[in-house]
């Protein structure tokens, strides 16, 4: 465990996995022109699509580089082949729906081939991922194929093969529910914390982007600056708690387990969260490029809608994390809902008793201390973030102690400390 823990904290984002994300930065820049470009819900659409293929293609190479390392010789000649088709896909990104739309599929396809045969190469030695790949290869490769098919259609022929292919690829990860995959914590959790750093830099872009054709008014300028204000509230949220409780529960899940915590976390639910910042960043490109104006339906939606769905995939994250943690350990985190204000009030009444029946029920300083106990333990627990209970006694997870110490009530018959066992 000790030698294991080791490996963990030592492990890093290398620099040419750094190399590798410059590409990406581009490709995330882009799928913004692409949207800028055809200001409508298809052209939206069109870019989530995109952004949906090439989330999925740099989410391959974080596994990739999690489990095999990425400056040996063939990894290494891989990782650039990789980019290159990379690079060519982003740059036919603006017409992937359109006159590039075949370019786009091929190069798609060689990304993901190429991903795959470094698979093979880290499953040489790894019967249990050579068994996993077996599995995660045929829906992997089949989709790519259907992106390229789809580049011989256009209009909602195209579409429909994109979508089919998408959910191919994402329903492909849930085939042999984690078993076989090796993660590696510390490495994993700041791979996708980096690129969380290059969507959010990406909104910066857009804010530079939006000013390049405008004088620099007092209205351009404050436009921009709370923007980037709005940008460092998006940092705050993420890097404050959730990477760091995110970390940590994943080191401490094993096996077949941690593999599908990653899944859920990483793989899926931060895509909603880049998208809420990409599309915030569209919004943000066009409010700048036409301060002072009314924002047209569809880059306000975007603008507040990407907000909106960043928070939102934030919610989501937290219980993931509850849910993981409820399932695999025996402690038992609070849900976000009605239910913890009812069991604060009956947690609070047993440990209680002389408070809870007689003269002590009317008296107004043991109810205020029920109610007060409940609100605080009805906010939203994060795991291992410790709460106050109701009689200021510390919490963690929203679990009361053994015993409570209740308020010195002054009227009825309640007169003294209680000092009773929760039941």
């Amino acid at each position: 465990m000790a030698d294991r823990s080791m490996t963990e904290r030592e492990q890093r984002v290398t620099p040419l996995e750094l190399f590798f994300d410059l590409v990406f930065v581009y490709a995330l820049t882009q799928v913004t022109q692409l949207m800028a470009n055809d200001l409508t819900w298809v052209g939206v659409g069109h870019g989530l699509l995109v952004l949906a293929a090439l989330w999925w293609a740099w989410t391959g190479y974080a596994w990739l580089t999690n489990i095999l390392e990425p400056e040996e010789g063939v990894v290494r000649a891989g990782v650039f082949g990789a980019m290159i088709a990379m690079l060519v896909a982003a740059i036919a990104v603006p017409s992937a729906f359109g006159a590039d739309a075949i370019l786009f599929g091929t190069a798609f396809l060689l990304v993901r081939l190429l991903n795959l045969g470094l698979d093979a190469v880290a499953g040489r030695h790894d019967p249990g991922l050579r068994r996993a790949l077996v599995r995660f290869a045929p829906p992997a490769a089949l989709a790519p194929l259907v992106i390229l098919l789809a580049g011989f259609f256009d209009g909602p022929a195209q579409v429909g093969l994109w979508i089919v292919a998408l959910v191919i690829l994402y329903a492909g990860a849930l085939i042999g529910r984690g078993a076989g995959w090796r993660v590696e914590p510390a490495h994993f959790a700041e791979r996708h914390g980096l690129i969380v750093i290059i969507a959010l830099g990406e909104s910066i872009v857009s804010i530079g982007v939006g000013s390049r054709g405008e004088s620099l008014t007092p209205a351009v300028v404050t436009a921009a600056v709370l923007g980037m204000v709005v940008l460092c509230a998006l940092w705050w949220t993420y890097f404050d708690v959730i990477s760091v409780l995110s970390q940590r529960q994943l080191s401490e899940a094993t096996g077949a387990a941690r593999a599908r915590l990653a899944r859920d976390y990483y793989t899926y639910l931060h895509l909603p969260m880049i998208t809420g910042i990409v599309l915030f960043a569209l919004g943000l490109r066009i409010t700048i490029d036409q301060v002072g104006e009314p924002l047209a339906t569809t880059p306000a939606v975007a603008l507040c809608g990407g907000l909106s769905l960043y928070f939102l995939t934030h919610v989501a994250l937290r219980l993931r994390l509850v849910h993981f943690i409820r399932r695999s350990t025996p402690d038992r985190p609070g849900w976000i809902g009605p239910g913890r204000l009812a069991t604060g009030i009956d947690r609070h009444a047993r440990a209680h008793p002389r408070c809870s029946g007689g003269a002590g029920a009317r008296c107004p300083r043991a109810r205020r201390g029920a109610v007060l106990g409940t609100h605080r333990l009805g906010r939203s627990a994060l795991p291992g973030a410790p709460q106050r209970g109701p009689t200021g006694a510390t919490l963690a997870l929203g679990n009361l102690p053994g015993t409570t110490r209740g308020p010195r009530c002054r009227r009825g018959s309640c007169r003294r400390p209680c000092g009773r066992a929760a039941a």
